[in-house]
């Protein structure tokens, strides 16, 4: 099969070689809303066509049925032809009776515990093969430390991060069951803590580094570039603000409030003056920053795989950046054209 022009690898700093644009599986996981196993098979079908190369998914998305569902899509592929990114700190087990979208997920009769104790580790990991249909995967994220999940108990969940879930993960990457090792996180704070303290591959982060924001990943992207660590930065739009034909209503898997959204329209005022897309923008946005790897969007359906693909390889002008930065839109530490 030849390989598309979307398909082209960013070289890796630490990690693996990676498609500057990735398949994000939350979504095939009924995240909000089902989705049936057709369309969800054909929208990772039609991430293929299009060049994307590295899959990532989590046991929590759809408490495994993501998990499932990509294994499925990606039977008979040859296994060295793409990468593959999972996450550990959650096991799922069956809870009869629990009622869907309880962590937004249109599931019933499943739930997901935390468990970053070493043997979870192993149990997670053990279980995502088993549904992914692999013997190894290229990735692993220690899923959602940090205080913005965990609150209080974020000094307790750390140090068991440090004591043994990433010792676990390092472990498991001598022995081959993985390349590579990481945080998978939508805080900054958190990274700051682990890298001067373990040694990571990969951080995957969620809605920092974004065309919307970047004052909450200044530090953690500069000890990126120091640590040759390579960032995975999911969640361009943040989570819908700048995903569609106008400002969205969530931000930060939240409804956004009115000082957000009349910040995201200026981005679309901006925009179409420079006559650019929006989405387009946002996504292409964080691949300018030399720590990024890749951008993972969530695709849901095969139309979203295929705006998602015509938006990585849209033409920008070249005016747009500096319009940006003169309405006070990009940050310092923006990296631009």
């Amino acid at each position: 099969m030849p390989n598309p022009r979307g398909a082209e690898r960013r070289p890796p700093r630490r990690g693996p070689a990676v498609s500057r644009l990735a398949f994000g599986g939350a979504p095939i996981g009924n995240l909000y809303a089902g989705v049936d196993e057709a369309s969800a098979r054909l929208a990772v079908e039609r991430a293929w066509q299009h060049g994307i190369r590295h899959f990532d998914t989590a046991p929590y998305y759809g408490y495994g049925l993501a998990e499932q569902r990509l294994g499925a899509a990606l039977a008979g592929v040859p296994r060295a032809s793409y990468t593959l990114s999972t996450k550990v700190g959650r096991l799922i087990e069956d809870a009869p009776g629990r009622d869907a979208l309880a962590d937004g997920f249109d599931v019933a009769g499943k739930r997901a515990v935390f468990d970053y104790s070493r043997d979870g580790v192993r149990r997670a990991v053990e279980a995502s093969l088993h549904r992914l249909g692999v013997d190894r995967v290229d990735v692993l994220l220690l899923h959602d430390i940090g205080a913005l999940t965990h609150g209080a108990q974020h000094p307790r969940v750390l140090r068991q991060a440090l004591d043994e879930a990433l010792p676990a993960l390092a472990e498991l990457r001598a022995q081959g069951v993985c390349d590579a090792i990481g945080l998978g996180v939508n805080e900054e704070a958190v990274c700051l803590e682990v890298m001067p303290r373990f040694e990571l591959d990969v951080i995957m982060l969620a809605g920092r580094y974004t065309l919307f924001e970047q004052e909450h990943s200044t530090r953690v992207m500069a000890q990126a570039l120091e640590r040759g660590v390579s960032i995975f930065a999911a969640a361009p739009y943040n989570s819908g603000l700048l995903g569609g034909e106008r400002p969205g209503d969530t931000y930060n898997y939240a409804p956004a409030d009115a000082a957000v959204r009349a910040r995201a329209q200026r981005f679309y005022d901006v925009c179409a003056e420079a006559g650019a897309s929006v989405g387009a923008a946002a996504l292409q946005f964080p691949l300018f920053h030399p720590a990024v790897a890749t951008v993972v969007c969530g695709m849901r359906t095969p139309d979203e795989a295929d705006a998602a693909a015509a938006r990585r390889d849209a033409a920008l002008p070249a005016g747009l950046w500096p319009r940006l930065r003169a309405a006070g839109l990009l940050g310092e530490h923006a990296v631009t054209p």
